[in-house]
């Protein structure tokens, strides 16, 4: 007897057909793994088990062991022993580890909060899951991988038989990831039944026992671990076969564009601390050059710093264009002609209130304005270009950007920079979270505009992504360039290596 079984879910919004007849069973013990392109379906259909998206919306029947539900709100579908733990984690920053657990369903005596008990259960929650993390920690002093054990255990308090886990590993650094697994596999043990959602298909291979796979909203395919096969798995989620990885790129040219000599960048708030220390390199017209290390190793702080908004002193020469240059502002650096796309677009790269004609057209207004009056004509031509160039899929101009795919919001991000027709692209891990498909258009965007003469500083946390797109990589391992190399010099064991310390230069 199935666990949970979906059973023919369709679901339409406006001129969008979302789910189109899917189905798929979980077991207990199981691990399903859901895969697809952004757009597929994947997030209505959480939607719709997580009670986001009420019975009577949809069709189709959503069954827990054998019985018919219908969930007309969250509250509905934890009551039925469901937990949906989202990418975007929900927890409260200012509470506590414990308060955060029982967030809404607090233990009490004689009317009020007991916080003994509350904190007494935590802790047996936490030790469930083999974690030192504290009761009464704050959930802000945590890092993201912790903070994901404490979204785990507020599930296993509510004794939940199925979780969905939405891309648990997308913002953890690497040594995390295997904990969260191994993690995962005991759930598993325990008996519960465990939707894992997940773009990193090596993940679904090691961890998943059953896998389906959607396209377009429908059920294209389903594995098995023994029938796993990932060359398969991708032509049914992209609908076509995906021969290399990495398409392939033209040899970059030899003019200098930027040059750092020596740069040496010290922490805003502890001003001895050195983040990059004596960093030497450059990046020519249009060449790629890759960044790789690991997380605290300056990478981000070192873009951070081309783009004019580390808050830190620094030290040492940059040059842009053959002329020395302090990066002072963003507003500088676009005029300059470098632009920066975020590793978090959804913080720091998009106007979640806005549509997508404003958030293309945010950083390049200037170009459309006349006596201080904005050819809004002018504005909507220029951003109907960029969407058909970028193949930006979406309804208009007028969509509000936040319905959008992943991989479509990170192309809204790419086009608002390259409307500023930047010469120097700083791209911060630009493929998080969007799916095989998406990232392969990214990685022939990159390669596209190189060809362009375009500089293209490129940073990934998926170290295979850095070697398969740049023409150089420089290693970075505690501040320091610990190695330089060209592409196809390097293996991943190698760079790896590098980058923990393992080896020196």
């Amino acid at each position: 007897m199935a666990l949970l079984e979906l059973r023919n879910i369709s679901m339409e919004f406006p001129g969008v057909k979302a789910l189109d007849g899917v189905s798929l069973e979980l077991n207990e013990g199981e691990i399903h793994a859901l895969v697809g392109e952004n757009g597929a379906g994947k997030s209505t259909l959480i939607k719709i088990l997580g009670g986001l998206i009420p019975a009577g919306m949809y069709a189709g029947a959503v069954m827990i062991d054998e019985q018919e539900v219908r969930f007309h709100s969250v509250r509905d579908s934890e009551r039925a022993q469901v937990r949906i733990i989202h990418q975007e984690l929900s927890l409260v920053n200012e509470m506590t580890v414990a308060e955060n657990i029982f967030l809404g369903n607090e233990p009490r005596r004689l009317g009020v909060i007991d916080y003994t008990a509350m904190n007494a259960q935590a802790g047996r929650a936490l030790a469930l899951l083999s974690s030192d993390i504290r009761p009464g920690e704050l959930v802000s002093e945590l890092t993201i991988g912790a903070q994901q054990i404490v979204e785990i255990a507020k599930a296993l308090s509510r004794k939940a038989r199925i979780i969905v886990l939405d891309e648990p590993t997308a913002a953890l650094p690497e040594r995390d990831v295997e904990n969260l697994l191994g993690l995962v596999r005991d759930l598993k043990k325990r008996g519960l039944g465990i939707i894992y959602i997940s773009h990193r298909l090596d993940e679904v291979r090691s961890i998943a026992d059953t896998v389906t796979v959607l396209r377009n909203g429908k059920r294209i395919s389903r594995f098995t671990r023994g029938n796993l096969d990932l060359r398969s798995m991708v032509r049914d989620m992209i609908g076509r076969s995906l021969e290399n990885a990495f398409p392939p790129f033209a040899r970059a040219a030899s003019d200098q564009l930027l040059t750092l000599r020596a740069v040496t960048l010290y922490h805003p708030h502890h001003r001895r601390q050195k983040v990059l220390s004596e960093v030497s390199l450059s990046c020519c017209k249009g060449e790629v050059v890759g960044v790789a290390g690991l997380l605290g190793s300056g990478r981000t702080a070192l873009l951070s710093l081309l783009f004019g908004v580390y808050r830190g002193s620094h030290t040492g020469e940059l040059r842009f264009e053959g002329k020395t240059y302090i990066p002072r502002s963003p507003a500088d650096a676009i005029g300059r002609g470098i632009a920066l796309v975020s590793e978090d677009r959804k913080r720091f790269g998009l106007v979640g209130a806005a549509d997508i004609k404003e958030n293309l057209s945010l950083a390049s207004l200037a170009r459309f304005c006349r006596h201080r009056i904005i050819n809004l004509d002018a504005v909507a031509a220029a951003c109907n270009r960029y969407v058909e160039s970028l193949q930006i899929k979406t309804p208009s101009l007028q969509s509000p950007v936040m319905n959008l795919s992943g991989g479509n919001q990170q192309k809204v991000v790419l086009g608002r920079f390259l409307m500023t027709a930047p010469r120097l692209l700083l791209l911060d891990d630009p493929t998080r979270g969007i799916d095989v498909g998406a990232k392969y258009e990214i990685y022939r965007l990159i390669h596209s505009l190189s060809a362009q003469g375009m500089g293209i500083i490129f940073i990934s946390s998926e170290l295979p992504e850095v070697l398969g797109v740049a023409h150089r990589i420089y290693v970075l391992q505690g501040g320091r360039v610990r190695e330089e190399f060209k592409h196809g010099e390097k293996s991943e064991e190698e760079t790896l290596a590098v980058a923990a310390g393992i080896s020196a230069a």
